[in-house]
């Protein structure tokens, strides 16, 4: 049975310009359920260490310019039965909402 690795995971996310769930993911790729896919990214582990080794050779530095990351809560009030949903501060809903963290 072929399982997902880090690189399959990141080459997806490179490649889907929108939606980033796993479901859109398994539904996409032949060679992946989404409990494959989930059971991989609970066990892996991408410290920001890693992730800048991997993008520092990329990132073009000018003194004007900056470089923003910023974390997202997917809205997923109305999902019962989410593994990853969990109560959580919205900033775009302005409460307290179910959702994921990304």
């Amino acid at each position: 049975m072929l399982r997902p690795t880090r690189l399959d995971y990141c080459q997806y996310l490179l490649s889907t310009p929108i939606n980033y769930t796993l479901t859109h993911f398994a539904e996409h790729c032949e060679s992946f359920s989404h409990d494959q896919l989930k059971r991989y990214l609970a066990g892996d582990r991408l410290t920001p260490r890693m992730l800048w080794e991997h993008v520092k050779d990329d990132v073009v530095l000018a003194p004007d310019g900056y470089l923003i990351f910023d974390d997202t809560v997917i809205d997923k009030r109305y999902a019962k039965k989410i593994a990853l949903a969990k109560r959580q501060y919205s900033g775009n809903a302005g409460s307290i909402i179910n959702g994921i963290a990304i």
